[in-house]
């Protein structure tokens, strides 16, 4: 007489999900608009006082216009054209961090 089949234990769980860290993020469009903002940051960092003295003569698109062209080069090789040129996202860096809330750019 054959053996009676054995019963097979149960499967184990499947692992639980790691929670998603906001800052680990892969999402391409956070990573577009966090890297805008570290850009244009940088040129703060860089160049306080000709900040300072661009905002106050109405002057930032001139005085910073090599940085500027420098950084959108860096932005769009690092997020593609496409994500570059269809999101408001550099601009928006620009008038939020550069010139300081102001609707410059």
């Amino acid at each position: 007489m054959p053996a009676a089949p054995r019963p097979q234990a149960p499967a184990a769980p499947a692992p639980a999900a790691k929670p998603i860290n906001p800052f680990l993020a892969q999402d391409p469009r956070q990573k577009a608009r966090r890297l805008a903002r570290a850009l244009v940051s940088d040129m703060i960092v860089y160049q306080p006082d000709k900040r300072q003295k661009a905002l106050r003569d109405g002057t930032l698109k001139d005085a910073f216009h090599e940085e500027i062209k420098k950084s959108w080069e860096e932005y769009v090789e690092q997020v593609g054209e496409e994500m570059a040129k269809s999101t408001s996202f550099f601009n928006d860096a620009l008038n939020e961090i550069l010139a300081g809330g102001q609707r410059v750019f």
